[in-house]
């Protein structure tokens, strides 16, 4: 009954959103908040986000495959949903951000190799196509209890370089720009990728616990004790990096990082850049506590504490705040209006509808095939 709901729910947000894309299509990107001041938004803050998400089935690929540690064996499977779904719905926040269907063709038939955004599509469609066939591969091995392919290993240890350059190269699409103080620094990619590799991970063990609740299918205490472990060093590296940031703006006295600090600090943006930093702090003592790792219901609030410091450090506070101040020195005035929430909600949907189908899928193929393991 809880599926059905859940299914219906999903599917609701859906319709919304296609009937607001259809409006946006009608109309043009004027029913959005974004301006010539400010023309990234909600859509790019949920492409960086997902992205990110997308990136971070490296953190189960590269020990089980790499280190041949075969308490992830369960958790690739869940990892790789996890990307497809994240790296589908990172695809299209692009396309609706570009406002015309056309304009995303115009990327892949009219290639431009100084354009990184043509490289960010490049780079997501591989590694989508990466994924669906590592995917695939796995369902039938552990449906039928075979041995994988030679190639099938191969393949997944060239996802890890991959999955480490979809992220890099979506954070080059900021750190390039000149005219943009507060993402001109080389920090930027490294910032992508522990945050990747925190709220990922952390998605990821929040999906097991409920699984776990809800089915029955069980990964692993060990899986998910190496996974919190992951999340909690990568999102210390987040906030470290985080904090030299704030320094570099703060100490430095440069007038585009003062400009873009005062914003997020105590601007329009404070919000979201304080519930990032208090609720990444906050999950992060709980995982480095022993005890309350111990506690599926601590585990899952601190899971989704972290996804959420995440995106409203990362999917917000950051892309919005990146155009604080204009090349003109003004303060750029964005909010999302509801076409563009709408929309984004529809694209999570068809995401979180993808992901439903897919988990339900993945853990009858594993049930199948219990008493006959996959190996690698």
């Amino acid at each position: 009954m809880l599926r059905v709901l859940t299914g219906a729910l999903l599917a609701a947000a859906v319709i919304v959103g296609v009937v607001a894309y259809a409006r946006q299509l009608a109309a043009g990107l004027q029913v959005t908040g974004l301006s010539r001041e400010a023309p990234w938004g909600l859509y790019v803050a949920q492409l960086t986000f997902t992205v990110g998400i997308a990136a971070s089935s490296v953190m189960v690929v590269l020990p089980y495959y790499l280190h041949d540690d075969s308490d992830f064996a369960r958790l690739i499977m869940l990892g790789e949903v996890v990307s497809i779904c994240a790296v589908l719905s990172a695809m299209l926040f692009v396309f609706v951000d570009m406002g015309q269907p056309a304009r995303v063709f115009n990327v892949l038939l009219h290639p431009a190799p100084g354009s990184l955004m043509f490289w960010d599509l490049l780079a997501l469609s591989g590694y989508l196509v990466q994924n669906l066939i590592l995917w695939r591969g796995a369902l039938a091995c552990a449906a039928g209890g075979t041995t994988r392919p030679a190639w099938h290993r191969a393949l997944a240890v060239s996802s890890i370089p991959w999955a480490i350059a979809i992220h890099t190269v979506t954070a080059l699409l900021y750190a390039g720009l000149s005219a943009r103080p507060a993402w001109l620094t080389a920090i930027v990619a490294p910032r992508f990728l522990a945050s990747a590799f925190a709220s990922g991970p952390a998605l990821l063990v929040l999906v097991a616990v409920l699984l776990r609740r809800a089915t029955g299918f069980d990964v692993g205490r060990p899986a998910l004790g190496k996974l919190m472990t992951i999340v909690a060093y990568a999102l210390s590296i987040h906030l470290l990096l985080s904090l030299l940031e704030l320094f570099t703006s703060a100490y430095g006295g440069d007038p585009g990082h003062a400009a873009h600090l005062a914003a997020v600090l105590w601007g329009g943006l404070a919000p979201f850049t304080w519930a990032g930093w208090i609720l990444g702090g906050g999950a992060l003592v709980v995982l480095l506590v022993p005890r309350a790792r111990r506690h599926d219901g601590l585990v899952a609030i601190a899971c989704v504490a972290t996804v959420a410091a995440v995106w409203f450090e990362k999917g917000f506070s950051f892309i919005v705040g990146g155009f604080v101040p204009s090349p003109f020195g003004t303060v750029p005035r964005y909010w999302p209006t509801w076409p563009e929430i709408s929309i984004t909600a529809g694209v999570y949907g068809v995401g979180l509808l993808l992901a439903l189908g897919m988990g339900q899928v993945t853990v009858a193929a594993v049930n199948k095939g219990a008493h006959a393991p996959c190996t690698r």
